[in-house]
C-alpha cells in the first residue's frame, strides 16, 4: 500500500476515534442527572444538555452561543468575568465559590441556590470549562425550617427556665414570709434552709435564661452567684474565713446541674456553719475539673474542725447529708470523704456532653 494511502487511511481511522469519543461525551453530558453547562475561555456557552434547559427555563438554541453571565443574578454579574479569568489562568476541578452561597438565574427572572462544580476540560479549541450544577432549593427550604424549629426550640426552652425561675422565687418568698412568723430556732433555721435550696435552683435557671445555651449550666458563673449568697447568709466577718473557687469552662447539662448544684449548696453550707466556730478563720476551697471528656470531679475542701470521729456519715440523720447522698446517687457518682486535715468532699459522676 502506497505510504500517502497508509497515512489518508490513518488520518481517517484517528479523525473518526475523535468522532467518536466526542459523541460518546455529549451522550454522557446529556445523561447526566445535573444540568451540565460548557463555556469556551471567554465564556461562551458551547454545550448545554436537557437538565440545564429544565433548571434555567431556556431553550437549548436560546442558550447556546451566548456568555455565561446571562444566567448570573445581577448583583454578582459584574465581578463574574474576572473569577472566569482566574480560573482559567489555574485551571483544575473544584467546587465554585467554596463557603458562599451561589445562585443562579432562570428566564423568568428568579433565582435559583445552586452548587456548582467546575471542571476543566482540554481540547482542540482550547481549554474549556465544564460546570456541573445542581438546584439545591429543596435543601434550603429544609434547612430553612430546621432552623426556624430549633430557634422556636430555644425560645420555648428559655421561656420555661423564666417560668420556672419566677416560680421558684415566689416559693423562696412564700418560705421567707412563713419564716416571718416561726418562733422555734430549729424550725426558723430548716426553713432558712429550704430557702437556700429554692434559691439555690432559681440562680441555675436564672443562668440558663440569660445564657444562649438553654440546655447547660456554666457552673463557674453559677459559684460565683452562690458563693457570695451563702457567705452573707452564715459569716458575719467576711474576711474571718478565705474563699478559693476553680471551675474555668466547666458546663454542665440541666439534668446534672441542679443535683449538683444542690450537692455545693449543702457542703458549702455545712462547712460554714460548722466548719469554723467562734472566731476561727480558715479557708474553703471548692475545685470542679473535667477527668476526661464525660466525667467531672466536684471537691469542696476546708481547714476547720473537721468531722467529729464519733459521727457515722453513713447513718447521720442530718438532713443535708442526706441530701448529699440521695444526690450522688441520682448523678450516678460515687462520693469520697476525708474527715479533717483538711475536710474534703471529692465527688465524681458522668456527664453527657
Amino acid at each position: 500500500m502506497p505510504k500517502k494511502l497508509r497515512d489518508d487511511t490513518r488520518d481517517l481511522l484517528v479523525e473518526s476515534a475523535l468522532r467518536k469519543s466526542e459523541e460518546r461525551f455529549r451522550l454522557v453530558v446529556e445523561s447526566a442527572p445535573n444540568a451540565m453547562v460548557m463555556t469556551n475561555d471567554r465564556g461562551v456557552i458551547e454545550m448545554v444538555n436537557a437538565q440545564a434547559e429544565r433548571l434555567f427555563g431556556y431553550a437549548r438554541q436560546e442558550l447556546l452561543g451566548q456568555p455565561i453571565e446571562m444566567l448570573v443574578p445581577g448583583r454578582f454579574r459584574a465581578q463574574h468575568p474576572n473569577l472566569r479569568t482566574a480560573f482559567h489562568a489555574a485551571p483544575q476541578s473544584r467546587p465554585m465559590g467554596a463557603g458562599r452561597d451561589l445562585f443562579a438565574l432562570r428566564k423568568d427572572g428568579r433565582e435559583v441556590p445552586v452548587e456548582i462544580g467546575l471542571n476543566p476540560i482540554e481540547t482542540d479549541e482550547g481549554v474549556m470549562v465544564l460546570s456541573a450544577i445542581v438546584d439545591i432549593s429543596d435543601r434550603k427550604q429544609k434547612e430553612e425550617r430546621i432552623r426556624a424549629a430549633l430557634k422556636e426550640k430555644d425560645i420555648l426552652l428559655g421561656e420555661i427556665h423564666h417560668r420556672v425561675k419566677n416560680n421558684l422565687q415566689i416559693v423562696s418568698s412564700l418560705l421567707d414570709l412563713q419564716s416571718v412568723r416561726v418562733t422555734d430556732p430549729m424550725a426558723f433555721e430548716v426553713l432558712r434552709d429550704c430557702q437556700r435550696r429554692v434559691r439555690t435552683m432559681a440562680s441555675i435557671h436564672q443562668i440558663l435564661y440569660q445564657s444562649r445555651d438553654v440546655v447547660q449550666v456554666n457552673f463557674e458563673s453559677f459559684l460565683e452567684d452562690l458563693v457570695p449568697t451563702l457567705m452573707s447568709a452564715y459569716v458575719t466577718d467576711p474576711e474571718r474565713i478565705s474563699l478559693s473557687v476553680g471551675a474555668v469552662n466547666v458546663h454542665l447539662p440541666i439534668g446534672s446541674a441542679i443535683p449538683c448544684g444542690l450537692i455545693v449548696n449543702e457542703l458549702m453550707s455545712n462547712a460554714l456553719k460548722h466548719g469554723f466556730p467562734g472566731d476561727r478563720r480558715g479557708e474553703i476551697r471548692v475545685e470542679f475539673v473535667y477527668q476526661s471528656e464525660n466525667q467531672v470531679a466536684l471537691s469542696i475542701s476546708d481547714n476547720g474542725v473537721g468531722i467529729a470521729a464519733d459521727l457515722d456519715i453513713a447513718s447521720t440523720e442530718t438532713l443535708g447529708l442526706q441530701l448529699v447522698t440521695m444526690l450522688t446517687d441520682q448523678l450516678g457518682g460515687t462520693l469520697q470523704i476525708k474527715r479533717a486535715n483538711p475536710t474534703r468532699f471529692l465527688l465524681h459522676f458522668p456527664i453527657d456532653r
